[in-house]
């Protein structure tokens, strides 16, 4: 059994799986040839058949069946074992990374730094500008430390906890040069049944969506989106040019250009909250420390 490698369990669980040579190849981007000699050596090391060749398609002996699954096993093991050393390595590394939306945090974040670097000025920041499903599925996966984003409905929540940093009024944005109600000092809900609607991509950002569902509800149905955008750079140009208006949260009248207008809606709708997001379970030091950093930069003069 000395002559086993993880490459031979490897080969062998994709053509277990495909139970076809040639697509199991394709899968593994080897030729066919060197893929077929590797489950025969596998089968001479353990000295018994695993595939059954005569048959098209091929299909496992019982003691393929058997191998398969205490395979898939071991490498499932294997997978964890390396993430588990992956995550511990992070650890020791001097280094947190953070997710954040530029246009939730443009009020907040700079502050959290200049708040988190005086405290920790050794330590390297690396800062991801996601979607907000990106910073979900990055943060279960521990791709991500801490997150700086907009609180998600609970069924949303698995595994993180979600700590409330500020509250963001909804406005409308619209054009400062093409749009008519450029002037008004507030837009009404109604009005923009008749407006074409911009807003981001419900598939990365499915709390927008849930948001307007819930703002247009007492008007009827909600109307459709003319154009999504995957980022607020996009959303906001997009505006400015005059294809439409958005629905954005106040603080966004920091990152606006003279050609963007940020009006309050009438009727004042639920504030958006921006919370700091990290898993739950043991906290590095780095991620109490950044969390930490977070209240601190939210009181006045930080």
């Amino acid at each position: 059994m000395q002559g086993m490698e993880l490459r031979h369990l490897r080969y062998f669980i994709v053509v277990a799986e495909e139970l076809n040579i040639t697509r199991a190849a394709a899968r593994l981007h080897v030729s066919q040839p060197p893929l077929s000699r590797q489950v025969r050596d596998l089968e001479n090391e353990l000295g018994v058949k695993l595939i059954e060749r005569t048959v098209k398609p091929i299909r496992l002996t019982k003691a393929g069946v058997v191998f398969f699954a205490k395979a898939r096993s071991i490498l499932n093991q294997v997978a964890a074992a390396a993430k588990a050393a992956q995550l511990a390595a992070k650890t020791d590394r001097r280094e947190i990374h953070v997710g954040y939306s530029p246009s939730l945090t443009v009020d907040l974040l700079p502050k959290i730094l200049r708040t988190f670097q005086k405290q920790s000025p050794k330590v390297a920041i690396k800062l991801h500008d996601l979607s907000s499903r990106e910073m979900i599925s990055w943060l279960e996966t521990g791709k991500l430390d801490v997150a700086l984003m907009i609180r998600f409905a609970t069924q949303l929540q698995k595994n993180l906890k979600l700590e409330k940093l500020r509250d963001y009024s909804l406005c409308v944005a619209v054009s400062s040069i093409h749009h008519p109600l450029s002037g008004a000092k507030k837009i009404g809900i109604r009005q923009l049944l008749q407006e074409r609607l911009i807003g981001y991509t419900r598939r990365d950002y499915p709390e927008y969506h849930t948001m307007l569902g819930r703002v247009f509800a007492p008007y009827g149905p909600t109307p459709p989106i003319a154009e999504e955008h995957d980022g607020v750079a996009g959303l906001t140009t997009s505006v400015e040019l005059g294809h439409g208006v958005a629905l954005v949260p106040q603080c966004l009248a920091r990152l606006s250009k003279k050609g963007l207008r940020i009006i309050p809606i009438s009727p004042a709708q639920p504030k958006l909250a921006v919370v700091v997001a990290y898993r739950t379970g043991k906290l590095t030091a780095l991620q109490n420390d950044f969390i930490a950093a977070t209240k601190l930069g939210m009181q006045p003069g930080s």
